[in-house]
């Protein structure tokens, strides 16, 4: 839990040592989840040639992702024009990222002061870990933002319909697959595996598919059977472990 009552979350990537399309998604899943209109914000353009922020935009949208994008600098202000635009009275905007991509220096940008603290960025352009705490802030104008620390960690908790809607077309092509509990991982006949070898489905966009799917099914699961479930692979472990030493003595 992060923040109520959220209209719009900028999930916020720096470009270049930041640009995480997995992470993205893991972003963009939340987002679902809580109905809340995703936009992707990526900042630090300054710091990359044009050719890297077309190549990274274009990462972003051949892999299916529906959320717009805007680019941006708070260095040279391309993009800030735009994102005040998109800001409405009454509404509540979030800002979601690792830490060090700039989401305090664009509040600070958009709130036409430095109200709240930064600190200087290192020579490859990565900021520094400042903001601790939430912040909700009035602009001018009437809308409402929210400041974030970085995340450091985001699981993923009751999201397995918002996981399908964001990998949409990972549930339609599941449609085509022989088996209706096809897992997409080993079975004949799956669309899913058919569209990844033929290169329809990039295997990026699929792993993190899987990824997130078997995270959001484990922690769907009751406590008693995740106890179950850590037991049988503690198991599966010792009786490996076991093998292994029966055949290193079979072998010495």
């Amino acid at each position: 839990m992060i923040a109520a009552n959220i209209d719009v979350a900028f999930i916020v990537q720096a470009c270049g040592f930041d640009f995480n399309p997995a992470r993205l998604d893991r972003y963009l899943v939340m987002a679902d989840e809580g109905a809340i209109e995703p936009w992707i914000i990526l900042t630090k353009t300054d710091l990359i040639p044009p050719g890297q922020l077309d190549a990274a935009i274009g990462q972003v949208r051949c892999a299916g992702r529906s959320a717009r994008i805007l680019p941006l600098s708070n260095v040279t202000h391309v993009g800030l024009h735009a994102l005040r635009a998109l800001l409405a009275p009454g509404r509540t905007y979030c800002l979601l990222g690792s830490s060090g991509v700039g989401k305090t220096t664009l509040v600070n940008r958009l709130l036409g002061s430095d109200a709240l603290a930064t600190k200087a960025v290192s020579d490859t352009g990565e900021g520094v870990h400042t903001t601790v705490r939430r912040q909700l802030l009035m602009l001018d104008h009437g809308a409402m933002l929210i400041d974030t620390p970085g995340m450091r960690e985001l699981g993923l908790l009751g999201t397995g319909d918002s996981v399908d809607d964001v990998f949409a077309e990972i549930r339609d092509l599941a449609l085509n697959c022989r088996f209706t509990d096809c897992t997409h991982t080993a079975e004949p006949g799956c669309a899913v595996l058919l569209a990844m070898k033929n290169g329809t489905l990039s295997a990026e966009r699929y792993r993190s598919y899987i990824k997130l799917r078997n995270e959001t099914e484990y922690h769907d699961l009751s406590y008693f059977e995740k106890r179950r479930a850590d037991k049988s692979f503690g198991r599966l472990v010792k009786a490996a472990k076991k093998s292994m030493r029966d055949w290193a003595r079979a072998t010495a």
